[in-house]
């Protein structure tokens, strides 16, 4: 049964691809309970916003005048709602009728001081594309149980730090308090930098077991493209100055694995990307201060050795 008035607003980034955003809107559209739909277009290269308008004319649909990058659409998107709970969902992810739905009852049943939901995504050939993030102690964060198979994605494991980027459930109460997503990351980092923030401040993840839809992946920046090694080496690089890492006992460690992750891609890929990613991000947070960084909130158990296997988008089909 519909609520009468919508306790979730859905915020859903879109830049381009009609292909993968129509089934996207239309998933959103038949949920089992009714939310609040915010579609923020990022001044798409093609005719995206305008079918939207036509097919969608009950949702709402803002338009960015000049390409402004994912934190700040999904922002735009948050600000244009009041609902007590917001839902960011990427345009290539197909969601489950029950989506929104459980968002709802994992907030209720979590408690006032759950902040965030990390639901469980798919693949599209079944395995786990993401059940919320993890991080080590020089703040380099993993996606958890990528590749693995369904039966291994355990909601309950302490390593939860927060909701992946892709589809990402927050208690706008807490970004009240801790802020929205930072800005100076066009894209990858910022649901990292947020999950860090909001346990600074003393608010819960928590995450799904029953899947909440399928994640197609890499639509907008393109998986393993330039762009993307280029925007993920930004927001790497961003987050190290921001959050004071190599000003800390972690320093040498972070800086050691940075350089074996760059210079491998230098010497077996001859690609420069991912370095003068992370040059860029460095000096873009130059004025950034963060809270303490709240280092209980990291997986002590991610030693050197395996945050470089976990680098590789193999490794939970590994284990």
């Amino acid at each position: 049964m519909p609520h009468e008035t919508p306790t979730v607003d859905v915020v859903v980034p879109v830049y381009g691809g009609w292909d993968h955003v129509e089934p996207c809107l239309r998933a959103l559209v038949a949920q089992t309970v009714e939310a609040n739909v915010i579609v923020v277009d990022d001044a798409s290269p093609d005719d995206t916003p305008d079918r939207i308008a036509r097919a969608f004319p009950e949702l709402t649909l803002l338009r960015n005048a000049r390409n402004r990058g994912f934190a700040h659409t999904c922002n735009r998107g948050l600000a244009h709602g009041d609902a007590p709970y917001a839902l960011l969902v990427n345009s290539d992810v197909i969601a489950e009728p029950t989506l929104v739905a459980q968002v709802v009852d994992a907030f209720e049943a979590g408690g006032p001081q759950t902040g965030s939901v990390a639901p469980l995504l798919l693949r599209p050939d079944g395995r786990v594309d993401s059940l919320g993030i993890t991080a080590d102690a020089t703040a380099a964060g993993f996606v958890r149980f990528h590749g693995a198979g369904v039966e291994r994605a355990d909601p309950a494991t302490p390593d939860l730090l927060g909701p992946y980027g892709a589809a990402a459930a927050y208690r706008r109460r807490a970004l009240g308090e801790v802020g929205l997503l930072d800005e100076g990351i066009f894209m990858y980092g910022e649901e990292l930098d947020l999950a860090f923030r909001l346990r600074a401040g003393g608010w819960d993840a928590v995450g799904l077991g029953v899947p909440g839809g399928v994640h197609i992946g890499g639509a907008s920046a393109g998986e393993g493209s330039p762009r993307q090694r280029h925007l993920a080496g930004f927001g790497r690089g961003y987050l190290l100055r921001a959050w004071g890492v190599l000003r800390t006992r972690r320093a040498l460690r972070a800086l050691a694995v940075e350089a074996i992750v760059c210079l491998r891609r230098i010497v077996l890929h001859r690609d420069v990307k991912s370095l003068t990613g992370r040059i860029a991000g460095w000096r873009a947070a130059a004025r950034e201060v963060r809270p303490s960084f709240p280092l209980d909130a990291t997986d002590a158990s991610i030693g050197v050795l395996r945050s470089l296997r976990m680098r590789s988008g193999s490794y939970w089909e590994r284990l």
